[in-house]
């Protein structure tokens, strides 16, 4: 499981148990909105805690080798077709040039 899921979990969890807990504490509107948000800061932020020191992350990009020749052909591939698409623009440009000072 993603490391973000935890994150999302804990937050959501520490929220409802926040608000619960406030609302059968306190009775000021402010006093619930206040716990609330402290509650599921805490939880929050120990959530990270625990996924810093606990749980080993592997970096994808560590894992993964760049084939700097296939990113040169696809970048100069890319190049290619948008030359061809500038050439047939500026192709149009110059028939409409022309259509338009013919009909002047």
């Amino acid at each position: 499981m993603k490391t973000e899921n935890f994150v999302y979990f804990f937050t959501v969890c520490g929220f409802f148990i926040g608000l619960v807990f406030s609302i059968l504490k306190f009775s000021s509107a402010f006093d619930i909105g206040f716990y609330t948000l402290v509650i599921t800061l805490f939880f929050y932020l120990f959530i990270h805690f625990v996924l810093t020191y606990f749980i080993q992350t592997k970096d994808d990009l560590e894992n993964t080798i760049f084939d700097k020749k296939k990113y040169e052909y696809f970048a100069n591939q890319q190049i290619l077709e948008i030359e061809k698409k500038e050439d047939k623009i500026t192709k149009l440009l110059k028939n409409i040039n022309k259509i338009n000072q013919n009909s002047n």
